[in-house]
């Protein structure tokens, strides 16, 4: 014999949820007949429907050791990547200047040590270094 249409009908006149309801066995033909909010609360009244506590929970306590600076979760920026893709791009952008001879041996291996030392963010920041060098394209 299955009441879950009544017991959350009930759920939801009495405010609870409906884990809480609980329906008295001996009286369920009552129950199966009720059909209003009003034949709920009556039988709510009447003890035919009961209503467990709330179980709660343990108290949070504060806590005992201090969160220091090794235990602390960050998101991990792969920086590694980061600098391959640029450096990357920026050296095959050199290395294509070279071949076109718009750049000197000297200049060439001068921007490949700024390159290293991460200087250029993007290939528009490299373009503009080379611009300030005096290059003609």
């Amino acid at each position: 014999m299955k009441l879950e249409n009544k017991k959350s009908f009930a759920a939801k006149v009495l405010g609870v949820g409906k884990g809480r309801i609980i329906f008295n066995n001996a009286r369920l033909s009552e129950i199966k007949e009720a059909m209003t909010r009003q034949d709920i609360k009556d039988l709510y009244n009447n003890n035919a429907i009961l209503i467990t506590e709330i179980k709660g929970r343990r108290k949070i306590e504060p806590r005992k050791t201090r969160r220091r600076a090794g235990s602390r979760k960050q998101p991990a920026i792969n920086k590694k990547l980061v600098y391959m893709t640029i450096a990357r791009k920026l050296r095959s952008y050199l290395s294509e200047l070279r071949k076109a001879e718009k750049i000197t041996k000297e200049q060439f291996l001068m921007l490949r040590q700024e390159i290293r030392a991460s200087n250029f963010k993007d290939k528009a920041h490299i373009k503009e270094r080379i611009r300030l060098l005096g290059v003609k394209k």
